[in-house]
């Protein structure tokens, strides 16, 4: 008989890099609604690690571009440094958030690993916001709103090296998926990179089948699959909880299809769950949705079902920034 896979669950307490407070309290609000018990449910062996510890959110304007820095950097390596560990113990690490500057953190650990290994790494970025701003193009110097920048290499030495030498990853690594709310430069910067961006016009004319068929292409037993699962990917009508809500995300059936096909491909090995606002929320319902959706991301489905996904030829995604004039 197969040992259960094992999976961890860090706590990042924090909202040091968004531009409201709330997010600090997600990693609670998941475990009130059962994610522990979810993912058993699914045949895991879940260690609790509890929260890691760091600085309190300062609420200060931005400093050369950026707001809490020092103690952004802080929470990201104390992430950085919790998700290597389970990794080389060959689990599973799923980082509660926290905002999505925690991801700097995790998936910088997640690369780090990848490159001692070896094998290569897909990133899905779930996510209503592109979050590949720098100090230079950000309106507000919300450092959740640059980790996928800071992660290819685009930001301050202090968080750019977390995870050794930068670039943590490259933009070729990346799927984003969901997107419909991108700043003026950040659009010409995400062109300019050339982001795989799967926006929301581009599942809307293609459905969210096609779209994640395509997303995942090229996925083999040499990759890592890392799924960084913002929970204002959701349309705020279904998962009110966050702190930037933006209208016209996916429904609901189309967010249980995504990842129930992300299921389908037994490649998943790392996940964030971030920017979950209970003080949004209306009685914990967007953390019950959001582990809801995991035990899909896991593999529950209606039936046991006979294998249907297949890798899909690549193919040019509708970037979020296509129409900008370079």
């Amino acid at each position: 008989m197969n040992a259960a896979r094992q999976a961890s669950l860090i706590g990042a307490p924090t909202d040091i890099g968004a531009g409201d407070r709330g997010a600090s309290m997600g990693p609670e609000a998941l475990r009130v609604a059962g994610l522990q018990a979810a993912l058993q449910e699914r045949g895991l062996e879940v260690f609790d690690l509890g929260n890691l510890s760091g600085p309190t959110n300062p609420w200060q304007p931005p400093h050369d571009g950026y707001r809490h820095l020092p103690q952004v950097q802080h929470w990201n390596e104390s992430v950085h440094a919790a998700v290597l560990a389970e990794l080389r113990l060959n689990r599973l690490p799923i980082l509660l958030g926290g905002d999505h500057c925690l991801s700097i953190g995790s998936i910088s650990a997640v690369a780090r690993r990848c490159r001692e290994e070896g094998r290569k790494l897909r990133v899905l970025w779930l996510d209503a916001h592109a979050d590949f701003n720098t100090c230079e193009l950000s309106p507000s110097g919300n450092i959740h709103g640059m980790p996928l920048a800071c992660l290819c290499g685009f930001g301050p030495r202090e968080l750019v090296e977390i995870g050794g030498p930068a670039p943590a990853i490259e933009p070729s690594c990346v799927r984003q998926i969901g997107i419909r709310s991108v700043d003026t430069g950040e659009k010409r910067f995400l062109h300019e990179q050339g982001l795989d961006v799967f926006d929301m016009r581009h599942i809307d004319e293609m459905g969210m089948r096609q779209t994640m068929e395509h997303a995942l292409a090229g996925l083999d037993a040499g990759t890592h699959l890392h799924v960084s699962f913002d929970v204002d990917f959701l349309d705020p009508d279904i998962a009110p909880g966050v702190g930037t809500t933006v209208p016209g995300g996916p429904t609901y059936r189309e967010a249980q299809l995504c990842m129930e096909m992300i299921a389908d491909t037994h490649r998943l090995g790392s996940l964030d769950i971030v920017e979950l606002n209970p003080a949004f929320d209306v009685r914990n319902r967007t953390a019950a949705l959001a582990v809801d959706l995991i035990e899909s991301l896991f593999g529950k489905s209606t039936l046991v079902r006979r294998p249907v996904w297949r890798p899909a030829e690549p193919m040019v995604p509708r970037s979020a920034a296509a129409d900008v004039t370079v």
